[in-house]
């Protein structure tokens, strides 16, 4: 049973490194995605809170995309400045310090470094359901 444990961890962090990657020539510069932390809620069966590290360079963007559909979302800037928007909503720009959130099945449109000079890290929390193995989807092109 350890070598499925292993498996089944290796693609978890998979699933989470594989929204990053190289940008096509011409594209923004992509963030780099590390997992902070995964919890099951005891207090809360079948849901589980998973704590995701982006950091933007310079000009870094992640094209727009959805989140697992049972996903509750607090973005959190920890240094630099994030531009945001989900769904419909405004684009706004979050500073070290400041949060937003987004509900299940939101479309995040624009997530991305404000400035083109100085990088910028973000903590995402999530809050949803402890199966979901699939954190983020890029939308088709």
């Amino acid at each position: 049973m350890r070598k499925r444990s292993v498996l089944v961890r290796a693609a978890a962090v998979g699933a989470v490194v594989g929204l990053s990657g190289l940008a096509p020539a011409g594209a923004a510069p992509r963030e780099t995605i590390t997992e902070a932390f995964r919890y099951a809620l005891p207090n809360v069966p079948g849901k589980s809170t998973v704590g995701i590290l982006v950091t933007y360079p310079p000009g870094g963007a992640t094209p727009a995309h959805r989140h697992a559909p049972s996903a509750f979302i607090v973005g959190y800037v920890l240094s630099g400045a994030i531009r945001s928007q989900a769904d419909d909503g405004e684009a706004r720009v979050y500073h070290a310090g400041e949060s937003w959130t987004e509900e299940p099945g939101a479309h995040h449109r624009i997530s991305e470094n404000a400035s083109a000079t100085e990088p910028a890290r973000l903590l995402a929390v999530f809050v949803m359901n402890s199966g979901d193995t699939q954190l983020t989807t890029l939308d088709a092109h």
